[in-house]
């Protein structure tokens, strides 16, 4: 079954939708415009309730099918991120300094179009909630809507989630059971020293020379400290200290990100860098504090859950289009709280090539989603929806 002939219609009109919410981005908790942008189109399309002011932003809005039955949840993430765009575009970003760079605009126009066309044809039986979901980057949206009650409120068996995947032709799907995406933690790490003039570096403590030691010492803990098979990334992203030329600071600070795909390597991690912290700064008569900050956990697929998206990815695009042994990426996404709760299936959508780069990457100023995609996606949505809630 290749892509709906209603959805292929409907193509122009969420090409419309995408590069409106392009023009238009908006940061965590802030998407004011974005949501008020898709209750408008959802009160078009006939849904049976819209419910808003969920994790401040979010919506979620309700269809019920012909008959009674089964729940089920499709999310969709509309945040931008905080980024110069670059590109050259008509529908280029309005709002200095932020756009959409990881294809959100895209993920929440295509379940709109799915929306449309199963509020026209109401082919299933039992009840779908469209989740759309904010601030995805860093700030959690999906772990605030859970602890808001989503899944209290809205009750449904299973809960599935997307994401686009530049580099993988535009007709290509991607999944795999267990681990698709990595655990997110943060870390802060401040040295205290003693200032001292620079030529005189004996009369101090000097923090620079231990952040040295540290960030060395750190990378010990995957290389060296972890199981090979428990694949871990810990980088060093942040370091902050002195003023000037002449003076060895008192105060060194570290910031990193950890990835992993264990919630007990996440542990080990953790308790590994707390105790190198410590006992190198003693070591040189220094004093160090650590904060630890578990930001998202792994995005885990049910195996069944998934064996069932194969099955309509398969039907969508053809068994030779969908790779159903996906290697999961060090990246993270908050779709994992929803996994958590509930069993479900978190694909990745051929995106095809852009920029003058072939694929620019996610997160990147020139990072434009690509409208060819739309179609695919809500007809995915479209068609999980009608075989899972068989009438």
């Amino acid at each position: 079954m290749p892509i709906i002939n209603r959805i292929a219609e409907l193509t122009k009109e969420m090409t419309e939708w995408r590069r409106e919410m392009h023009m238009h981005p908006e940061t965590a908790f802030e998407e004011e415009w974005t949501s008020a942008f898709i209750r408008e189109r959802l009160e078009t399309f006939g849904m049976d309730e819209i419910h808003s002011g969920i994790a401040k932003t979010g919506i979620v809005a309700v269809l019920r099918g012909r008959g009674e039955g089964d729940a089920i949840g499709l999310r969709a993430d509309f945040d931008a991120l905080d980024i110069l765009e670059l590109n050259d575009v008509p529908y280029k970003s309005k709002n200095p300094g932020k756009m959409h760079a990881c294809g959100h605009d895209g993920h929440t126009s295509m379940l709109l179009g799915a929306a449309k066309y199963m509020a026209e044809t109401r082919n299933f039986r039992g009840t779908v909630y469209f989740i759309f979901q904010p601030a995805e980057e860093n700030e959690g949206g999906g772990r605030v809507m859970v602890e808001e009650g989503l899944f209290d409120r809205f009750p449904m068996k299973a809960v599935y989630g997307m994401h686009n995947s530049p580099g993988l032709p535009v007709g290509q799907i991607s999944m795999g059971p267990g681990p698709m995406m990595a655990g997110y933690d943060i870390f802060e790490i401040v040295i205290d020293g003693y200032g001292t003039h620079a030529a005189r570096p004996h009369q101090g403590v000097d923090p620079v020379i231990v952040q040295a030691q540290i960030v060395m010492a750190l990378q010990t803990i995957a290389s060296r400290q972890t199981d090979a098979i428990d694949s871990v990334v810990l980088s060093i992203t942040q370091v902050h200290g002195g003023d000037t030329w002449n003076v060895i600071p008192q105060q060194v600070t570290l910031r990193g990100t950890v990835r992993c795909f264990k919630s007990e390597v996440q542990d080990f991690v953790e308790e590994r860098m707390r105790k190198q912290c410590a006992s190198i700064a003693e070591a040189f008569g220094a004093t160090v504090s650590v904060r630890y900050e578990r930001r998202y956990p792994p995005t885990v697929n049910d195996p069944a859950q998934t064996t069932f998206c194969a099955q309509v990815a398969s039907d969508l695009a053809g068994p030779d289009n969908v790779n159903t042994a996906a290697r999961p990426v060090m990246g993270s996404e908050d779709f994992s709280f929803m996994l958590q709760e509930k069993p479900g299936c978190y694909i990745r959508m051929g995106n095809g090539g852009s920029g003058e780069f072939g694929s620019v990457v996610v997160h990147n100023p020139r990072y434009d989603f690509n409208d060819e995609a739309l179609p695919w996606g809500a007809s995915y949505w479209a068609q999980l929806v009608e075989k899972a809630l068989s009438r």
